[in-house]
């Protein structure tokens, strides 16, 4: 049983962990790096406050009773990043990809509920592209947990065998609304969730990762997008998984199109580029 690095209603500071994502000297990573059993928690965090309203406004989330599905993803955060940057983990936090993301939410969170945070290192796996490993979280209310998460990131590692399937034709959904992104969402977005990846804030600090301008952060996409569905007549009260997968990255400033389809189980939806021919993100949804 790993031993679990626990934080009660104030989350470990994010300003040193960034420091030590910066000055962290790590041995190359390869093939046969196995990942650490790391855990952390934080208990009894607060769920409402300036930043939930912030948030909800910068995503367009409704302001009732209920939380955002995304929410807790943010009160994580700190907890993510404080297991990523622990010594023992192997991997450089620099260039790590969001690949993929699903949450379950048992029932729908109140505004104001205390919950208690659990995170944890899950999956390992090497693919063609690289490392891909899990990161879980939960929260936890009244001793149940209410709502979770499956982080999927990829630490890229060269691959003589770097073909893969090529991308098929977008398929339209039944439905449509443009998204606009301006220039500043990204930096408008990191002081809300503390998520700073240089990628997302400016071009000149994405230009140092390969990115001719800044992206759109994939969990403020994502966020944006199921506001956007939650606001339908077809949507359920109650508990529903979310499943996301991350493709082509959003440029900004610049404009996308969400398109979806609900069917008796669930939904379908994606996150288009201005052109609806290619994807920036597609999901279901499945309804508890």
């Amino acid at each position: 049983m790993p031993e679990t690095l626990l934080y009660t209603s104030t989350p470990p500071a994010l300003l040193p962990l960034y420091g030590l994502v910066l000055t962290a000297r790590r041995a190359r990573p390869d093939r046969n790096t196995v990942l650490p059993d790391l855990q952390a928690e934080l208990r009894g965090v607060s769920t409402g406050g300036e930043m939930l309203t912030a948030y909800r406004d910068l995503c367009d989330f409704d302001h009732g009773s209920h939380l955002p599905v995304t929410w807790p993803h943010v009160l994580a955060f700190p907890l993510h990043l404080r297991l990523l940057t622990e010594p023992a983990f192997p991997l450089p936090l620099l260039g790590l990809v969001h690949l993929r993301n699903s949450i379950t939410q048992h029932r729908p969170l109140a505004v104001g509920e205390n919950l208690d945070l659990r995170v944890r290192l899950g999956q390992r796996e090497i693919t063609k592209r690289g490392l891909e490993f899990d990161l879980i979280t939960e929260a936890v209310s009244a001793g149940q947990c209410v709502w979770e998460e499956s982080s999927t990131t990829l630490f890229r590692m060269p691959n003589d065998d770097a073909s893969g399937a090529a991308p098929g034709a977008v398929k339209p959904l039944e439905h449509s609304e443009t998204i606009h992104t301006p220039e500043n969402i990204g930096r408008r977005y990191a002081k809300v969730s503390g998520d700073r990846n240089p990628i997302h804030l400016y071009a000149l600090s994405a230009r140092a990762f390969g990115f001719p301008r800044a992206i759109a952060h994939g969990m403020w996409s994502m966020a944006r997008s199921l506001a956007v569905l939650q606001e339908q007549p077809e949507w359920r009260a109650g508990g529903f998984r979310v499943d996301c997968q991350f493709k082509k990255p959003l440029f900004l400033p610049g404009q996308a199109r969400l398109q979806w389809q609900f069917q008796e189980t669930g939904g379908d939806y994606q996150l288009l580029n201005a052109d609806a021919d290619a994807p920036h993100l597609s999901g279901r949804i499945e309804w508890l």
